[in-house]
């Protein structure tokens, strides 16, 4: 199956669900969309825009690991 994102005023919902009851359940499934969509999109295109004009933070595998590994540490007792 494919999936698409409406965007509508409030006013016509009632319309666009009048107009898609006319599918059955296996032609469509209306998918209710994360709340947070809008603002993990925001987030996610800040982190790539970092990553782009290089300017976003980065470390090794070693780095990870120690830091990792310190983090693990302070918790284990």
């Amino acid at each position: 199956m494919e999936a698409i994102r409406l965007e509508f005023k409030s006013e016509i919902k009632e319309k666009i669900l009048k107009l898609l009851s006319v599918f059955s359940s296996e032609e469509l499934k209306i998918v209710q969309e994360d709340p947070d969509f809008d603002a993990n999109k925001k987030k996610l295109d800040a982190a790539l825009e970092k990553i782009k004009n290089g300017t976003a933070e980065s470390c090794t595998l070693e780095e990870l690991d120690a830091y990792l590994e310190k983090t693990i540490s302070e918790y284990e007792n």
